[in-house]
């Protein structure tokens, strides 16, 4: 199937018996939205200010290439180099527009902030939207440590170059819980501002790659051959085989192809929601997938030593490339480029994850529920909601204090997370397709193929990403070789066990939220 057919869909009306009871329409306006969410078991508390770009933009803003692939370029130049970077990125990309239709197709019939833990429990019933829930949280608040982490190694490599920083992880710790700070902060203004910030951060994206790899393009004089940006492979991970290594190369793209169910869980905010929530994941994925693929081969060309690359003192390799190809002055001013990019993008992941607590404990799934499930009645932010996100985000990446493979452990949680929780909903779409009503925005008659193939490709990525990225030396793992993100995935998992055994009886999808803003009026405003 042509992937320009995933991307331009249009509304395909079709008829099947309705899992629900209520009859599944497009909204138009901010009423339409509004009564429609009604009809899906939940009172409107939540400030809807956010139009169709800005539900676009906050997805593209997560995925936000400028963030993933230069976070994780050191970790492809080891994990089997620029040959694994470049097809890994295509191959990977194809495969996550199909993931990411057959999920825009269940958020087009179930547009609500829990989005896909209430699509899996109104498909498959309760637990199965239990564990969708708390797999789809920790993959969310994953996201999170993982992009103000790597936004705080590139902060380092700039002062490294601006001050003589000495980047140590003790250092590195105190920036990042600076910008987990500063991202609490900003969304505490409510929907608004994040919508904003994230219309510039498409602009700003987009302008970077270009300046980023126009630089890089004319500047230099020497540049690699294709021969070498498509096919050089590179094994220093200490394993022997060389398509295990192709394997867990896939990590970078999958993990920066992560986070455009923030779409999904910005719905409850945005105009036209059952229409524009899917299209945002779409058009976020499409985008995404051409920048970043221009940016690793601009990127890519430009090395003029591998090895000093991957050794270099800034402890982030792109610093490296930008400092031997532009020289001090340039390469200074494209870190504050890439900077800039990954603080829009962990100001949106924030958002994302704090909606995903709100919408959680407004069901009564996280202890403490009644608490993170306020919305200030000023803002129509569930402000106690961000706060938990980033706190939780902050301990998440404690382990890079003292193992230097932890980062890589942070941005596997985010995957193994997130990934599964994208696909059960579409797993139970399938199973029950004959009782599934579609919503405005559909596959029509492709919906099971591309369901079936989005299933099968997570579940081999979640096992895969649980394996061992590096052997040490010795043969042994240590605590600084050791991949705890299985670890973060079994508490989770038993966490949520316990806490059905205990609190499930409370667990009520959908549930009334008429308490939620401590009694706040709806505010009417214009969308941005």
């Amino acid at each position: 199937m042509p992937l320009a057919f995933l991307y331009s869909f249009r509304p395909f009306h079709g008829g099947c018996p309705v899992l629900r009871t209520r009859p599944t329409r497009r909204a138009a306006g901010a009423q339409a939205d509004d009564a429609f969410l009604r009809e899906l078991g939940y009172e409107p508390v939540l400030a809807r200010r956010m139009g169709p770009f800005g539900n676009f933009a906050i997805s593209f803003s997560v995925i936000s290439v400028l963030s993933g692939c230069m976070t994780l370029y050191g970790f492809g130049l080891a994990t089997g180099g620029p040959a694994v970077m470049m097809w890994g990125w295509i191959g990977v990309g194809a495969i996550v527009m199909l993931v990411g239709a057959g999920l825009a197709e269940v958020t087009s019939a179930y547009p609500t902030s829990g989005a896909l833990y209430y699509q899996a429990e109104q498909l498959g019933g309760r637990k199965w939207g239990w564990y969708t829930g708390w797999l789809n949280l920790l993959g969310l608040l994953g996201a999170i440590a993982g992009i103000d982490y790597g936004a705080a190694l590139f902060t380092g490599a700039f002062l490294n170059l601006q001050f003589g920083f000495v980047p140590t992880p003790g250092k590195i710790m105190a920036i990042y819980f600076c910008i987990l700070a500063l991202h609490a902060t900003l969304n505490l203004f409510g929907v608004r501002l994040v919508s904003i910030l994230n219309s510039i951060s498409v602009w700003w994206h987009l302008g970077g790659v270009a300046v980023i790899v126009g630089a890089l393009a004319i500047v230099p004089s020497h540049h690699q051959s294709p021969s070498f940006v498509f096919g050089e492979f590179v094994n220093n991970t200490g394993w022997s085989g060389s398509l295990y290594v192709v394997l867990i190369g896939l990590l970078l793209a999958q993990y920066t192809f992560s986070g455009y169910d923030a779409s999904a869980h910005l719905s409850e905010e945005t105009t036209n929601a059952q229409v524009s929530a899917s299209r945002g994941i779409m058009r976020a994925i499409g985008w995404s997938w051409l920048a970043g693929f221009v940016l690793l081969a601009g990127l890519t060309f430009a090395i003029q030593d591998y090895a000093a690359t991957q050794a270099s003192a800034t402890g982030v390799p792109p610093a490296q490339i930008f400092l031997d190809a532009l020289g001090v002055a340039g390469a200074k001013a494209l870190l504050l480029v890439v900077i800039v990019a990954q603080l829009f993008c962990g100001n949106a992941e924030t958002a994302a994850a704090s909606r995903m607590v709100f919408a959680f404990s407004r069901d009564g799934a996280l202890p403490g529920s009644r608490l993170w499930r306020h919305v200030d009645a000023r803002t129509g932010t569930p402000t106690r909601a961000v706060w938990l996100s980033v706190a939780v985000a902050a301990v998440l990446a404690l382990p890079s204090l003292y193992s230097p493979t932890a980062y890589a452990a942070v941005t596997a949680i985010n995957v193994i997370g997130i990934t599964p929780a994208y696909a059960i909903p579409i797993y139970l779409r399938i199973r029950n397709r004959h009782r599934f009503q579609p919503g405005p925005w559909n596959l029509g008659r492709w919906g099971v193929p591309v369901g079936a193939i989005a299933v099968v490709w997570v579940v081999f990525v979640t096992v895969l990403f649980c394996l061992p990225q590096s052997r040490p030396e010795s043969g042994l793992v240590s605590v600084t070789t050791f991949n705890y993100a299985p670890i973060a995935l079994l508490v989770v998992l038993a966490l949520a066990t316990v806490w059905w055994r205990m609190a499930g009886r409370d667990y009520k999808v959908p549930t009334a939220a008429a308490d939620a803003g401590s009694g706040m009026a709806r505010i009417q405003e214009e969308v941005v």
